[in-house]
């Protein structure tokens, strides 16, 4: 019973007994939770090959599923209350949500051979006679995956929702451009995809490696492709937050539509899709047909993803080719504005008015504070507590994910073994002893930390098995963090948490996640030769 990932508010075990499944337990459900139903017999059919009839089964061999508003009064919708009595088992969601994270705790304490895709021979099924009541502390648990450095398959996206619900995560942030990659397709812009989706090279290991991969790399994501990835998440509880990076971080773009970039300034029909990493100095022209093309970039974005969020970057803008721009130089003039961080502003603030204008509200990282943030926009604190402070005492809604705690491109241990080791160590415990909510907040400006998230960065990880590697087992730390209610970071039980990760690394086993064993990373996860950034010390106080 202590082994449940995250680990819930409030668990009773009753005296060591079980509730076992077998071929006559029924699966039932009340109205709400007919989605719940279906993803539990589908999963929990294929690993214990029992049929899971719908109905009440026979002698009360139930499982029963209800959304029940007295939880939603003590626990909110995303909250569940689970009793595995010995005549059957009854889970009630505070609303939908909360009856499908309850789900996922069934699911873990069936054993890790619930997780496989169909029954070993000889296994028993049984839940723990107990009680459980649960909720989570923010309602943004989130991840942000890169797929504009490396490309993720269709189906390597799917699998990572699949892995963030049985984390209770359910923000996606879901980073489609960058100087490297565009990896939407748009249709009134095909070049977008037909020029910025691939290059014909790619930097392997950090940027100042001498070493490269001689082979295109690409690939994006249909219409059709999104919608889909949209609806698995939307089935899991997720929210999709697509990322579309403006100003800067468009160098794709305009290898695909020159016009886009400083014409004044450079030969923009002379660039390609970056094919290294680091900050490109090709940044999009403050023009209004740049305005006008994002609009319009924005507008399909819009009828892909309902989300109520839109991210759009607006991080890492160099402004050199603003400064020796004339056209630039205009503009500023022309809007009354001081210099080039107002400039960036007035851009992104275009943006913020005409995402309100359609009932959506912008997400930035944590530079849009430079030169002034629009009214309702929301701030990715990313480059430490610093820009969540100052946006949550400004009004703003905050999630917090700073690079020095969150960043799981960052490396896990500081031995040489460590494949292309990036950025600061960050251990697990690291992780788990990680606060979302900065101190010298009062109570009004603490609720404005929407909650938390953790970002993978792909410039390193060149297929699914190194994702898996930067971002486990840390996402599960990192789970219990945004989910539980945990103590002050100093007086966390981590001996615990590395108790039950003991179980939770047989589940992983069982999803055929290729995570960092706890004793360093095995003979193929290494990358020896490949040379990384690494940075010594204590992460910098910003």
């Amino acid at each position: 019973m202590t082994d449940v990932i995250p680990e819930p508010r409030y668990v009773v075990s009753y005296g060591g007994g079980f509730f076992e499944l077998d071929p006559d337990t029924g699966l039932a459900a009340g109205e709400g939770a007919e989605h719940t139903e279906r993803w539990l017999r589908a999963t929990l059919g294929a690993a214990t090959g029992l049929p899971l009839p719908p109905g009440g089964g026979t002698d009360g061999n139930v499982i029963r599923l209800t959304v029940d508003s007295s939880v939603t009064k003590d626990l909110g919708t995303e909250g569940y209350r689970l009793a595995v009595m010995p005549t059957g088992v009854h889970l009630a969601g505070g609303g939908p949500a909360g009856l499908f994270w309850g789900a996922q705790t069934l699911r873990q304490l069936l054993g890790p051979d619930a997780y496989r895709r169909a029954p070993l021979p000889g296994r028993s099924w049984r839940l723990p006679l107990s009680h459980l009541q649960d909720s989570p502390r923010f309602p943004w648990r989130g991840l942000m995956l890169d797929v504009a450095r490396h490309f993720m398959p269709k189906e390597g996206v799917l699998r990572y929702l699949d892995l963030m619900a049985a984390h209770k995560l359910n923000v996606f942030h879901f980073h489609l451009t960058d100087d490297q990659g565009w990896r939407v397709r748009i249709e009134r812009y095909p070049r977008l995809t037909e020029v910025g989706s691939w290059r014909t090279r790619t930097k392997f290991g950090h940027r100042a490696s001498p070493l490269w991969e001689e082979k295109p790399h690409g690939g994006f994501y249909t219409q059709d492709d999104i919608r889909e990835i949209v609806a698995y998440a939307a089935e899991r509880h997720i929210t999709v937050v697509p990322e579309i990076d403006v100003p800067g971080h468009s160098q794709a773009a305009i290898a695909a539509y020159p016009e886009l970039g400083n014409t004044d300034v450079i030969d923009t029909t002379s660039l390609t899709v970056w094919d290294s990493w680091g900050i490109s100095p090709n940044v999009l022209a403050p023009t209004d047909n740049t305005l006008r093309f994002y609009e319009g970039v924005f507008e399909e974005v819009l009828g892909l993803f309902p989300s109520e969020f839109v991210h759009i970057g607006g991080d890492e803008c160099r402004k050199d080719q603003w400064r020796a721009s004339p056209a630039a130089q205009a503009r500023i003039k022309e809007l009354g504005l001081a210099d080039e961080d107002e400039l960036q502003s007035w851009f992104i603030g275009h943006f913020a008015k005409w995402l309100s204008a359609r009932g959506r509200r912008l997400i930035g990282w944590d530079e849009i504070l430079e030169g002034g943030i629009a009214e309702g926009a929301a701030v990715s604190s990313w480059r430490g507590y610093g820009g969540g402070i100052a946006a949550a005492r400004a009004g703003h809604d905050v999630v917090m994910c700073p690079e020095q705690h969150v960043y799981l491109d960052h490396r896990q241990a500081a031995g040489a073994d460590e494949p292309v080791p990036i950025g600061f160590v960050r251990t697990l415990e690291d992780v788990y002893r990680f606060e979302p909510v900065p101190p010298g907040l009062d109570e009004s400006q603490a609720r404005r930390i929407l909650g938390t998230q953790a970002n993978v960065w792909t410039e390193v990880m060149e297929d699914h098995a190194r994702v898996d590697y930067q971002a486990f087992p840390r996402l599960a730390a990192f789970a219990e963090v945004a989910w539980s209610t945990l103590p002050a970071p100093g007086e966390r039980d981590f001996a615990g948490f590395e108790r039950r990760m003991a179980a939770h690394y047989r589940r992983l086993d069982a999803l055929g996640v290729a995570y960092r064993p706890p004793a360093g990373p095995l003979p193929w996860q290494q990358r020896p030769g490949v040379p990384g950034r690494p940075i010594d010390g204590p992460p910098p106080n910003r």
